[in-house]
């Protein structure tokens, strides 16, 4: 036995060997060595280098991660990548195509990029900290001051025109004060930005955090879409041309260092935040477009990045420092790479300087003379002239630990809650079918108009998160997205057949067929944007797909019958339309649609199996939703209770008691979904699963998903995010810089000291693939950086010192060795970063 598994090489390296029954033996030492390796990972006795990975293997993408790492670990050997793994399934292909291949650089390499991060010191992270705290007491303290008198004079007021005028004056001044406070105090803290890099917890980080949060609640952030959003930004030092159109409500941050030529186009969910974190330091840094550039959805624009007049960049793309598109070029991917697709797929319109005043005008009227007024002075009334809630907001009627005072909360919170969702459902059904009315598909209509105006408030009406989040990841989504328009042909329900988070343009264009299943972060892209006008269209996806998380999918879409869309997949816009495949990556490649471990469950979907477990993941979906309304409920008493304790103490302690609301309504928020995501895991951590959907555990686990956490939104870039991650089970560090990560499995994730982690970043420690949910670990080591809009998936280790780059994606199974850079999605490894990594790793260059 043991001589037959002892591989003879062929005295020849082009002639390989063939054994008995048709196995190919290697032909050069690489083969032989790939061969070795990966027969080890998948535990056979050999393996033929003809052999494909996955249909004569039975390999899977978690199982070639592990071989992608072992082979990283033969200095001898090239290394390989998941997208290297997919083109070449093959050991012999494999070999060819690296041993023909030469290194390249994907994007330049600087001394910052490749830094160690530097510990910032536990005093000045404290200090930070505390300064932090301070500056959110005293911008509490003047809101409250300023509502309180502001309240107080509208009370004086009499008759129904007194109350109009004085709600209008006082809600306009403070309107205009909430978005003038911040433009004042940038240029008093910063003045203008210049490119440059600072450490983050020092004096320069505080002022700079202190701009970001202004900006981040700026009532402007509502007029992203309107040329008045525009304005504003030139008035913080932007550069922007005239016809520029902005539709990401991402707002940049160091606006002088951002240049718009005119006529260019932004659409949602793109970065461009003209600043990065990396290795514990902010660096600030030009982004420059030019004239007429369209930037697709879900792009990054890193700093330093430009793109000439007339250029593209395609969705699911991104910019890396130092990468330029020249004029009139078309680039995507990330990192992006030349492509000959159109994305400005709708001809211009007459839409010019006059038409933009006259909306802006328009808006602004309609903002101080109906939405102000209304918003204020209606509240007022409200108030004062119904007796139940004139009694219960009457200062003085009762004691503060009164049952009086908790009864009326009861009251007054189930009234609300309850109409909040009975109104809601109505309104979501009925009034943007009636605006729809006036909206033609295929049409092209200019910006700033009627047209314009009734589409932006279908997009708003039909996008409300809370619904989304109450019958997603149930049977009752389908409803609910055929209620609102969707046509999902006939469905073939799994209970799992869209998750909670999923938007559109309008619903009154989306076609879904009939067996596909969409987990979260679905942007259906039915509408289409030039610098001038628009047009909705038909946004199809076909049958029997699966489609993966964050994926933006446009109007147009190359894709079939029986496809699996993969995370941050580019969905092709050219090319034959592809069916019976996977797609991966930006810009896609074909992946196997399936792999036999997925298949295991197949017998639990068919038949009286389906009936039987649909039936009992229905009830149990329905305890999760009642739940889920109660606990919100639930949330809406305890500010109740604390807003009416407000006001009863208000004549007592004055502006302090309603600083004090405002405050404790913070902490008792993340204090309240903190333990009620603890409960809900009875305070013990998650263990890895593979699992079907029908298993009760992945009905527990989505119950998890349903607890709100968009409060840790408020905490980014502050010490107390760090503190509330270790308090929901995550393994964090000391002084880790959190500028908006998003942790999904809290206590499967581990973070080391020191670690950066960008904004729209994202760990995701698990995956659901058709009727299949997986979790397991994921490890980021200390000092990891993690770019802006990165994703780390389940099964990951980053070692110390490891940079994941802008917009990359970490496949799962990935080991990041220590000190390497990896970028592009899906990720791998930078060749011309391989020489810094290993001088990292020698001992005498670390004492040097």
């Amino acid at each position: 036995m043991e001589e037959e598994s002892v591989e003879v090489l062929p005295s020849a390296p082009d002639e390989p060997a063939l054994t008995e029954r048709g196995h190919a033996g290697p032909a050069t030492d690489t083969e032989r060595d790939f061969a070795e390796v990966l027969a080890d990972v998948v535990c056979v006795e050999r393996v033929s280098v003809d052999s494909h990975f996955f249909d004569d293997l039975g390999a899977n993408s978690l199982v070639m991660a592990h071989f992608c790492a072992r082979v990283r670990k033969h200095a001898d050997l090239p290394p390989v990548s998941m997208k290297d793994i997919y083109r070449n399934p093959t050991v012999r292909s494999l070999a060819v195509s690296l041993e023909e291949s030469s290194p390249t650089t994907a994007e330049p390499v600087t001394a910052a990029q490749t830094e160690v991060a530097e510990p910032a010191g536990t005093l000045r992270y404290v200090f930070c900290g505390t300064a932090q705290l301070l500056l959110f007491l005293g911008y509490s303290f003047l809101a409250a001051t300023v509502t309180a008198r502001g309240y107080a004079w509208v009370s004086r007021s009499s008759g129904t025109a007194d109350i109009y005028v004085r709600s209008l004056a006082f809600g306009g001044v403070a309107f205009v004060g909430l978005c003038i406070f911040p433009v004042v105090a940038k240029w008093i803290l910063v003045g203008r930005w210049h490119a440059r890099n600072f450490p983050v917890w020092g004096l320069t980080y505080l002022r700079f955090w202190t701009v970001k949060v202004l900006l981040h609640a700026n009532p402007m952030i509502f007029f992203v879409g309107n040329p008045l959003y525009v304005l504003y930004l030139r008035s913080l030092g932007a550069r922007i041309g005239k016809r520029v159109t902005i539709l990401s409500r991402t707002v940049p941050v160091c606006t002088d260092l951002l240049t718009i030529g005119a006529g260019t186009v932004i659409r949602k969910d793109s970065h461009f935040l003209c600043y990065r974190a990396h290795a514990g330091r902010v660096e600030t840094g030009r982004v420059t477009l030019g004239r007429d550039v369209f930037v697709g959805e879900k792009t990054v624009l890193d700093v330093d990045t430009s793109m000439g007049d007339g250029a593209q960049l395609g969705h699911t793309s991104a910019l890396y420092g130092g990468q330029h598109v020249p004029d009139g070029e078309r680039w995507h991917g990330s990192p992006a790479q030349r492509t000959e697709v159109d994305y400005v797929r709708v001809a211009p319109a007459p839409c010019g300087t006059q038409r933009r005043a006259w909306y802006g005008m328009l808006t602004v009227l309609q903002l101080f003379l109906l939405y102000v007024p209304l918003t204020v002075g209606g509240l007022y009334m409200l108030l004062t002239q119904v007796p139940a809630l004139s009694d219960v907001f009457a200062p003085g009627t009762v004691g503060f630990t009164s049952s009086r005072l908790y009864l009326d909360a009861l009251i007054l919170s189930l009234v609300l809650f309850s109409g909040f969702v009975v109104v809601g459902l109505v309104t979501l059904v009925t009034v943007p079918r009636l605006l729809n009315l006036v909206m033609k598909p295929g049409r092209i209509y200019p910006l700033y108009g009627l047209h314009y105006s009734v589409h932006r408030a279908i997009t708003r009406l039909t996008n409300v998160r809370f619904f989304l989040w109450l019958f997603g990841d149930s049977s009752y989504i389908v409803n609910f997205l055929r209620g609102l328009g969707y046509d999902l042909s006939r469905v073939e329900q799994t209970g799992s057949n869209f998750g909670s988070d999923v938007q559109h343009e309008t619903p009154y264009l989306v076609s879904v067929g009939s067996g596909t299943m969409v987990a979260d972060g679905l942007s259906l892209m039915n509408a289409e944007f030039s610098s001038t006008s628009f047009r909705v269209s038909r946004t199809s996806i076909g049958p029997h797909n699966f489609l993966g998380n964050h994926i933006a999918y446009p109007v147009g879409a190359r894709t079939g019958a029986n496809c699996l869309l993969g995370t941050k997949v580019m969905v092709p816009l050219d090319g034959e339309i592809r069916e019976g495949v996977g797609l991966l990556g930006s810009p896609c490649f074909e992946i196997p649609r399936s792999v036999e471990r997925d298949a295991r469950f197949d017998h639990l979907r068919t038949g009286e199996n389906l009936r039987r477990n649909l039936a009992a993941k229905n009830r149990y979906n329905i305890r999760t939703m009642g739940l889920g309304l109660f606990v919100r409920w639930l949330y809406s008493f305890l500010l109740t209770v604390i807003g009416l304790a407000a006001v009863d103490l208000h004549g007592a302690v004055g502006q302090l008691a309603i600083a004090a609301s405002l405050v404790l309504a913070l902490l008792s928020t993340a204090a309240y979904f903190v333990l009620l995501e603890r409960a809900f895991t009875r305070f013990r951590p998650l263990k890895p699963r593979l699992c079907s959907i029908y298993d009760p555990y992945f009905w527990w686990h989505e119950r998890l998903w349903k607890v709100p956490d968009h409060y840790l939104n408020v905490f980014n870039g502050t010490p107390f995010k760090n503190m509330i991650w270790r308090s929901l089970g995550v393994r964090i560090g000391n002084r880790v810089f959190d500028d908006g990560c998003y942790v999904t499995e809290r206590t499967l994730t581990t973070i080391g000291n020191d670690c950066t982690l960008n904004a729209g970043s994202k760990i995701q420690c698990h995956s659901q693939e058709d009727g299949t949910f997986k979790s397991d670990h994921s490890t980021v080591g200390d000092g990891c950086t993690v770019g802006v809009g990165a994703l780390v998936h389940y099964g990951v280790t980053m070692g110390d010192g490891a940079v994941l780059a802008t917009d990359s994606f970490l496949m799962k199974g990935e080991d990041v060795p220590p000190h390497a850079r990896w970028n592009g999605n899906p990720a791998a490894e930078s060749r011309n970063t391989v020489a810094s990594r290993e001088s990292h790793d020698d001992p005498a260059t670390r004492r040097r």
